[in-house]
């Protein structure tokens, strides 16, 4: 029964509740995430973790006015419970259904659209001082996670606040306790009391008169902060201008909600460090929280997933086992990872070879130009990066490795489409932006085999390479034997047709390829290198086909398909080529398969696409000449 969830449809109905009352509505809202999300899957650990935090911002702070700003967003669940959106909540991360992140377009209550990490800081500062420049008087927080605050970018908006001495809070959601030590009664206590109103208004006092005495504030400042660096962990933050508070139970309503509505009433920077459990409430995901952060659809009362996983393994899985073959056969070998270790498959890796893999945090820019040192020194460094996380360490690759023409090997998992995350952590520009980068190799695996010989082949190379695989099992072809370096370049023709049309395949969808060409009779190929081209086969291929058609999972602008079309256009004009890829625009979450479809990447679309053209038998002729 939710009795009093079902009196609760905007936070102003929460703040009409007896603060008593809170502590039942937290047990209320951790059973409906599990009965919900064990339907529909979706982030379970983090918001479990941030229950009692989320209804302590709605009940201190007059929310929309009030700012709060989420970062990565995947702990807002509730967040989102308690501001009109329970009844489809249903829905979340199904095409056409709630996103499962804050986004601007659903809710006032949304201030800021998110899903990359570190962002939440930079974003409250700029509304910060936005408010204070057009005189609105409101309060603004960022709530952000440990894990988050390892990226540089959250420091840089720390020192930049304490500089702009702006009117912020940053709420940092420990639920690791890996910057922390245990919160005890001597921590909670001397949080109430620097969080207090007595306190900073003593402190203000202090801080005047003593402005009159040179150099008494300096020293007085000193002594604060060393006392209560003490029994706070807070001094960094405190060197960087904010006033720190904590740590503190993120799970003790009767502790955050006075500290909140003091700190809601302070001015200038100031930090409260919350310390809260992931997977909280929930036995399974308490003592296994990385397995229960992002969840499928789970049986409550075990944890168990509901549908066995069974099939192929996933091409991340294939990468994963494929490092460890090649780095088994070459100790030079290295993996990195920023904060991906389980998602980019490194788990095995890191316990066969502990010694050569990284995880650096969420730091995609350090973790390029590290893996940039290593080469320098010899080593062969394997980035495992989602594409989307790639995106924010563009200048890296090219400044720090592609310049240099450093042997660094990028395996950009989830790349193309993403399916339930949405547009923010669509793998849709990859080929688009790494394409005009020189001294890049670039690859497109077609299936296992594959994939495991162009990791192969980027470790052979003396220079930067790039290999990019879907979120989706491969198609189940057995390996055998080592991997083993491909012909930089060349493709593989796997149909021969001779309708006078040819499906040009960049990735996984041999398949659907080979399905469309039954009906006209059309050529296959799996093209493997989007740069360099397969030139030579190309214009054996203008001198045999009127029509090609270029198939890939991503923006068509820039992609793979334009790079086939300039060269043929240069060769021969009367070559017709169309290209399937993503459309200028941001994929919409929703099911893969389906969307796949949606864009004409299944057999259906490559089959339109033949039909559309209608190409007669050519007559053998001699090759055209650039």
């Amino acid at each position: 029964m939710a009795e009093l969830l079902d009196t609760i449809s905007y936070p102003e109905d929460l703040r009409g509740l007896d603060a008593a009352r809170l502590p039942d509505l937290a047990e209320e809202l951790r059973g409906y995430l599990l009965e919900s999300l064990s339907e529909t899957g979706g982030h379970l650990g983090a918001n479990l973790g941030t229950v009692e935090l989320t209804l302590a911002l709605h009940y201190t702070f007059q929310t929309p006015h009030d700012r709060l700003v989420w970062d990565v967003g995947h702990q807002a669940y509730v967040h989102k419970l308690l501001t009109g959106r329970r009844e489809s909540f249903g829905t979340i991360r199904q095409a056409g259904g709630l996103s499962g992140f804050p986004k601007r377009a659903e809710s006032p209550y949304d201030t800021f659209g998110v899903g990359h990490a570190s962002t939440s800081i930079s974003a409250a500062l700029g509304m910060a001082q936005a408010s204070a420049a057009q005189g609105e008087e409101r309060a603004v927080a960022a709530i952000i996670g440990d894990g988050a605050m390892t990226a540089g970018m959250a420091f840089e908006a720390l020192n930049h606040a304490g500089d702009l001495n702006a009117n912020l809070l940053v709420i940092l959601n420990d639920n690791e306790m890996s910057i922390s030590p245990n919160v005890g009664a001597l921590s909670q206590r001397f949080s109430r009391l620097i969080a207090g109103r007595w306190y900073n208004r003593m402190r203000d006092n202090a801080d005047r008169a003593l402005s009159r005495i040179p150099g008494a504030r300096d020293i007085a400042r000193r002594a604060e902060e060393h006392f209560k660096g003490l029994i706070t962990p807070g001094t960094l933050f405190e060197e960087l201008g904010f006033n720190y508070v904590g740590p503190v139970d993120g799970h003790n309503l009767d502790e955050l909600l006075p500290i909140l509505g003091n700190l809601r009433g302070m001015e200038g920077p100031r930090l409260l460090h919350v310390v809260t459990r992931k997977g909280k409430g929930f036995e399974p995901a308490e003592n296994e929280p990385t397995k229960y952060h992002g969840v499928t659809p789970f049986d409550p009362a075990t944890g168990a997933p509901r549908k066995s996983g069974g099939g192929a393994p996933a091409y991340t899985k294939v990468f994963g086992d494929a490092l460890i073959e090649t780095a088994a056969a070459d100790e030079r070998v290295t993996g990195i990872t920023p904060a991906m270790r389980e998602g980019s498959g490194l788990v095995e890796f890191e316990q066969r070879f502990p010694e050569r893999f990284f995880d650096v945090g969420i730091a995609e820019q350090h973790a390029l130009t590290f893996a940039a040192g290593q080469a320098c020194e010899g080593l062969r460094p394997v980035v495992a990066i989602y594409s989307t996380f790639l995106q924010r360490a563009y200048d890296q690759l090219i400044h720090d490795i592609a310049i240099q023409n450093l042997p660094v090997v990028f395996a950009i998992d989830r790349a193309g489409i993403v399916g339930p995350d949405g547009p923010t952590h669509g793998g849709n520009f990859d080929l688009s932006f790494l394409r005009p980068v020189p001294n890049l190799t670039l690859m497109t695996p077609a299936n296992e085999v594959d994939l495991r010989n162009m990791l192969a082949t980027g470790l052979a190379l003396e220079g930067p390479s790039a290999l990019r695989y879907p979120k989706d099992k491969a198609v189940g072809l057995a390996t055998s034997g080592p991997p083993s370096p491909l012909e930089v370049g060349r493709a593989e023709v796997v149909r021969e047709g001779s309708g006078g049309q040819a499906l040009l395949v960049f990735g996984p969808f041999i398949g659907p390829a080979l399905e469309a060409a039954e009906e006209r009779d059309a050529t296959v190929v799996n093209m493997r290198f989007v740069k360099p081209l397969d030139t030579a086969l190309l214009t054996e291929l203008a001198a045999t086909h009127r029509h090609l058609v270029t198939v890939e999972e991503n923006t068509l602008a820039g992609g793979a398909g334009e790079a086939v079309r300039a060269f043929l256009a240069s060769l021969d004009p009367e070559v017709r080529v169309t290209c399937l890829g993503l459309p200028d625009a941001f994929i919409p979450q929703g099911e893969r398969t389906a969307l796949l479809g949606d864009y004409g990447l299944d057999a259906a679309g490559m089959t339109a696409a033949l039909r559309a053209h209608t190409a007669p038998r050519p007559v053998a002729r001699e090759c055209p000449q650039k």
